[in-house]
């Protein structure tokens, strides 16, 4: 089969064989993180939104059946990439046709694609459990570069509002920033209290309980307290004595 494989773009007639090809490849992921989105139809119309994109998609045939398929698409400079690049979004061969060179006659097209359009860089992210994938990049010279993270759109803003407001900077304060705010924001509020006359600090209690203790003597003393029969309790409440 490596001498007779055969690489072309993928065609209007080859949608189908491809959409079929890339759903067998979803079941086989050992993610399946698009799984719900593995129907053959829904993959046709994919294929033809990406291609209406500028995407670029490559098939591999023999003896005219399709045997595998690879999707890589330009990538413009970015903030940390002064440079195009080209990306690999997937890569999938039969498993009768692999160990032929299918994968390599695929990869080679794209190479070339990613040289004509100016790219520096092919990159690639294969599913993380994908071991045979992983190594057949890495043979071929792929290196780690980065890690990517993924979470559904709607998730994500159900977290940040479970999160709460943050601060100015737009993230959440540390331990130690938090309890200087909390000192800060104690000060500024004594000095409007100061300002305002208002005590600052503790109560004081120690004159409140020597003023009690003298009307508890007061009242413990022979007819001390006593006014038309009645007794005055320490807060100044009358009880009758009674006849």
């Amino acid at each position: 089969m490596r001498a007779a494989v055969e690489i072309r773009a993928v065609e209007a007639d080859d949608l189908a064989a491809v959409a079929s090809l890339a759903a067998e490849a979803v079941e086989e992921s050992p993610t399946s993180v698009q799984a719900a989105q593995a129907e053959p139809g829904r993959l046709v119309e994919h294929l033809s939104v990406l291609l209406a994109a500028g995407g670029n998609v490559l098939v591999a045939a023999h003896e005219g059946e399709a045997c595998g398929f690879l999707v890589v698409r330009m990538i413009e400079p970015l903030l940390f990439a002064p440079t195009s690049s080209a990306y690999v979004d997937a890569l999938y061969v039969t498993p009768e046709a692999r160990r032929r060179g299918v994968g390599h006659a695929l990869l080679a097209s794209a190479s070339s694609l990613a040289a004509e359009k100016g790219a520096e860089h092919v990159y690639c992210a294969p599913a993380p459990g994908a071991r045979g994938m992983q190594r057949f990049f890495a043979r071929l010279g792929f290196a780690p570069a980065s890690g990517h993270r993924v979470v559904p759109t709607a998730a994500l803003q159900r977290r940040l509002a479970q999160e709460g407001p943050q601060s100015p900077r737009g993230t959440r304060l540390s331990r130690r920033e938090a309890t200087r705010a909390a000192i800060e924001d104690l000060v500024a509020r004594r000095r409007r209290a100061r300002d305002a006359g208002l005590p600052t600090g503790p109560v004081d209690l120690r004159d409140f309980q020597a003023q009690r203790e003298a009307m508890l003597e007061a009242a413990s003393a022979p007819h001390a307290g006593t006014r038309d029969g009645a007794v005055l309790d320490p807060v100044g409440r009358g009880e009758s004595l009674g006849s």
